[in-house]
C-alpha cells in the first residue's frame, strides 16, 4: 500500500490545485454607486453617493398596453437602454444587439431586456407594439415601453445614469445614448456598456452569466 501514496498525493496536489484555479478565476462585477461613475452622467446633487445606490421604481406602459414595474422585474437581472423608434443611427444597431442578448438567454426566465423610449408622445403602443413585432421581441422577456416624458428622462439622469446631457424632461429636452445599464437582482447597476460595439456585446453577455451563475 505504501507504494501507492505518492500517486495520491499528486492526485491530491493537482485536484487542489484545479480548485484553487477556479475559485481564483471567478470574477466578481462591481457594483456601481454614483460616485464610482463618470462625474459628467450623474446629476450633481448624487455625485457623493458612495454607497447603496438601487434603481428608482417605475411605471411604464409597454407594446401590449400594460404597466410595467419595478415588480415585473423582482428577482431578475436586466439590461435597460433608451431608444427611440424614429432613430435612424444607432438605435437600430443597439436594438439588434438586444437581440443578440435576448437569443443569448432565451431560457432564462430571471433575464430580462427594458427598452424605454426617449420620445413617448411620438412612441405610441401602436407604433411600440409594430417595432416588437419588427424585431422578434419575446413579450415575456422584453418590455418595449413608453411613458410619462419627465419621468423617463428622471430615470435616465438619476436612476441608470445612462445620459451626459443635463435637462428637466421638458419639451425641448431630448437625449441619446448608447448605453446599456446591467442591472442585478437587487437593483443595483453592474455594468455601463456601449451597446454599439461588439466587443462591448460579448463583454456584457459574459458579465450577466457571471450574475446569473
Amino acid at each position: 500500500m505504501t507504494s501507492y501514496k505518492p500517486h495520491y498525493i499528486l492526485i491530491i496536489i493537482c485536484l487542489s490545485s484545479i480548485l484553487s484555479c477556479n475559485q481564483s478565476s471567478k470574477k466578481e462585477l462591481p457594483i456601481y454607486n454614483p460616485s464610482d461613475l463618470n462625474p459628467e452622467l450623474v446629476d450633481k446633487n448624487l455625485q457623493s453617493i458612495n454607497k447603496n445606490h438601487k434603481v428608482l421604481d417605475f411605471q411604464l406602459i409597454n407594446q401590449n398596453g400594460e404597466e410595467i414595474t419595478q415588480e415585473n422585474y423582482k428577482n431578475s437581472i436586466y439590461v435597460v437602454d433608451f431608444f427611440f423608434t424614429r432613430c435612424p443611427s444607432i438605435c437600430p444597431i443597439m436594438t439588434n444587439n438586444m437581440v443578440k442578448i435576448q437569443q443569448q438567454f432565451s431560457n432564462r426566465k430571471d433575464i430580462k431586456l427594458l427598452s424605454i423610449s426617449v420620445t413617448p408622445t411620438i412612441d405610441s403602443i401602436s407604433v411600440l407594439k409594430e417595432y416588437a413585432n419588427d424585431k422578434g421581441v419575446i413579450d415575456a422577456k422584453w418590455n418595449v415601453t413608453t411613458g410619462n416624458k419627465k419621468h423617463i428622462y428622471e430615470l435616465a439622469r438619476k436612476s441608470y445614469f445612462a445620459v451626459v446631457e443635463q435637462g428637466d424632461g421638458g419639451l425641448q429636452d431630448f437625449i441619446h445614448t448608447p448605453n446599456f445599464i446591467l442591472v442585478d437582482k437587487k437593483k443595483q447597476i453592474r455594468g455601463v456598456y456601449d451597446g454599439t460595439d461588439d466587443t462591448e456585446i460579448n463583454r456584457i453577455i459574459n458579465d450577466i452569466k457571471i450574475l446569473a451563475n
